[in-house]
């Protein structure tokens, strides 16, 4: 038999643990991204542009949902709300009492094992009974991947912050650049700018030297 789709959740407390698919999907997309900022320098034809970070992984689709039963000589059409079955993956959206955030899950079909977020769910409600009773639907959903921060320094392993540092400041860099490079918590740029004393971290000058404070706690 063909393998059914299913959505894992994998935290907090969902109505259901496990959703699966009532049809599996047609196709899907995949999409990655980077992102670059740009500083335009005086004497050189165009700009130049300094890798940022990573942009999250998505993963988009449409699922279908059927509940119609069609007539037969001896019984009206009929079927259940298919609301019941839309409804299950809009409630991956809401926040979770015990996480204050959505919960994370897992979109599992054949080699495909995705881990991270419901990020949008867009449904349309095509076929109805007399009553008004929809009984087909569709839900374009998007996934978004989530960085483990743990793994990705395990991966690419910060410096040690229970030193203080001193750094040049290059072009186009930010208070947020060293935070991540040297933390690995991007919230720390408020303790280096406290550090040396700066007012508006925007106004960085290259060339300038900045203190890379100790957080022996953070390690």
């Amino acid at each position: 038999m063909p393998q059914k789709a299913v959505i894992e959740v994998l935290e907090g407390n969902p109505s259901q643990t496990e959703i699966e698919v009532m049809f599996n999907p047609e196709t899907y997309q995949l999409s990655y991204a980077a992102s670059y900022s740009e500083k335009k320098i005086a004497g050189l034809d165009g700009p130049v542009s300094q890798f940022i970070s990573g942009e999250r992984m998505t993963l988009d689709m449409t699922l279908y949902f059927d509940t119609y039963v069609p007539a037969t000589p001896d019984e009206a059409e009929s079927g259940t709300s298919v609301a019941k079955k839309t409804k299950l993956l809009s409630e991956l959206l809401l926040i979770d009492g015990s996480l204050h955030r959505p919960p994370v899950v897992k979109f599992k079909w054949g080699t495909l094992q995705f881990k991270g977020v419901v990020a949008s769910v867009k449904e349309s409600y095509t076929m109805f009974l007399s009553d008004g009773t929809p009984v087909r639907a569709k839900a374009d959903v998007s996934f978004q991947s989530i960085l483990d921060v743990d793994a990705a320094k395990r991966q690419a392993p910060f410096e040690s912050p229970d030193r203080t540092k001193i750094r040049t400041v290059h072009e186009s860099e930010q208070l947020w650049n060293y935070a991540w490079q040297e933390y690995g918590d991007v919230s720390k740029w408020r303790e280096i700018a406290d550090a040396n004393h700066i007012r508006n971290p925007l106004e960085l000058e290259p060339g300038t030297k900045i203190r890379l404070p100790a957080l022996a706690t953070e390690r």
